[in-house]
């Protein structure tokens, strides 16, 4: 847990108590800093108020006494509708942050990496923390992703905290400074939170609003908002702006082509052998990742080592059966059109289940890589809507649910299958209709595979 005494004499309200919220409450009350908590549901205010926090309903708080107002970052601020907190916080004139924010203050001596993007933020974040700690540095992984930061090890000066940050939080941040700041992509996405593409690209450009003569910024160069913001970055006097970019060179940067990872030197990485790192998108993870570890100075031998030890994550293409030629992957995270794009790239000879609360669009934006499916199978409320956008394209099967698709999916791969071929778990869609969350519908995935006739469990243990 992180220590917070620097800011004792403060006053704060905490709104949204799920993990980062909670977290937030118990650092604040473990310092001794008063805390009002509050949120909707009784039994995290009952959690809250066992660590010490005051419970009250945000319109009764008397804001002005209150030093900020921390906001859990899916709560809207402003747009669409703006919570009533935080009308009254804006009102009162409070600023309105995030744990992040806290966890700065906190920390002022560590250094920070940052990663943001509309894909990839997890992987990438995941696997420069196994890099560096696989490299003996003191370093802890959280924000977006794992721990909430506040429950993050206090490390100061010689540590490295690694975040993935949303552009929920990136536009709560006041003070945080990213020593990197990486940049992989950027999609529409969220629009409802930022009005516009424009907003969501400001949001996103706060990773950088702070960095300073001698910090980094590695930007990923395959879309042209992205290219946009390197230029705009590449211009900024004192800081080493890395481009990062597929199947073309770039100068000063690092780049994916034909399989090898090229450092600006020169230097050359086989990226074939690494079967948990699958994909185009993932080489360009992995060439964000390299950056960063080189500008903080890791030798190379040993993040080639870290990318090639790599485990990676749950429900990101996440190998975890074989059965004879087959292998069967979970890819639940991939809760949209674009995510599912990016397994779908990956894989040749794929029985895609796919399925859930659909997203706009559906699945029609994925028709450049329909020649790899052999067969669908389809689940949830979504049935019906992908039966018509695949129809005469894909062939298909109604399946209803997850363990009807996996059966009807794996006779047909084992009956068909005679090369490499995969039964690929990417819904495209949101998991809610019958999972309580994506996680959840990963989990049940992974555990239904490996109970098949002659699985062999691959990846990490449930």
């Amino acid at each position: 847990m992180i220590d917070l005494a620097i800011l004792k004499g403060s006053s704060f309200v905490v709104l949204g108590l799920a993990r980062s919220g909670l977290a937030t409450v118990r650092a604040l009350t473990a310092a001794g800093i008063d805390c009002t908590a509050w949120d909707d549901n009784a039994s995290s205010r009952d959690e809250a108020a066992k660590a010490g926090a005051r419970i009250a309903e945000p319109s009764t708080i008397d804001w002005s006494h209150v030093t900020a107002l921390v906001i859990s970052p899916g709560i809207p601020n402003r747009l669409p509708q703006p919570h009533p907190a935080a009308v009254a916080a804006r009102a009162a004139g409070k600023p309105i942050i995030c744990d992040v924010e806290l966890l700065a203050r906190a920390q002022p001596e560590a250094q920070f990496v940052a990663i943001t993007g509309t894909n990839g933020k997890s992987t990438t974040t995941s696997l420069i923390g196994h890099i560096l700690q696989d490299a003996g540095l003191r370093c802890e992984v959280g924000g977006n992703i794992g721990r909430g930061a506040l429950d993050l090890a206090p490390l100061g000066e010689g540590g490295i905290y690694v975040l993935e940050l949303s552009s929920y939080q990136l536009e709560l941040l006041q003070t945080f400074r990213a020593n990197v700041a990486i940049w992989l992509n950027i999609t529409p996405d969220h629009i409802d939170r930022h009005g516009d593409l424009a907003g969501y690209v400001a949001a996103k450009k706060n990773i950088f609003a702070r960095q300073r003569i001698g910090d980094c910024a590695v930007i990923g160069t395959d879309d042209e908002p992205s290219r946009a913001v390197e230029r705009e970055m590449a211009a900024r006097p004192g800081i080493a702006c890395v481009p990062v970019a597929l199947d073309r060179p770039v100068a000063g940067g690092v780049s994916y082509r034909a399989g090898m990872l090229i450092d600006a030197d020169g230097y050359t990485v086989d990226f074939s052998d690494v079967p948990t790192l699958p994909g185009d998108h993932n080489a360009q993870n992995a060439a964000c990742a390299w950056a960063t570890c080189r500008w903080l100075d890791v030798p190379r031998e040993w993040i080639v080592n870290g990318l090639k030890s790599y485990g990676g994550l749950p429900h990101r293409q996440e190998r975890v059966a074989a059965v004879g030629h087959v292998v069967y992957v979970n890819d639940s995270k991939a809760t949209n059109a674009d995510a599912t794009a990016r397994a779908l790239s990956s894989y040749r000879d794929i029985y895609w289940i796919l399925g859930g609360q659909a997203k706009e669009g559906g699945v029609e934006p994925l028709a450049p890589w329909f020649d790899r499916i052999r067969h669908a199978f389809l689940i949830g409320e979504a049935t019906e809507l992908f039966a018509g956008q695949l129809a005469g394209k894909v062939p298909y099967t109604r399946c209803g649910d997850l363990q009807s698709a996996l059966d009807a999916a794996h006779a047909l791969a084992q009956r068909e299958a005679t090369a490499p071929a995969v039964v690929l778990l990417s819904p495209a869609c949101a998991s809610w209709d019958q999972w309580k969350s994506y996680e959840h519908r990963g989990d049940a995935f992974r555990a239904m595979a490996r109970a098949l006739p002659g699985a062999e469990s691959l990846g990490r243990a449930a």
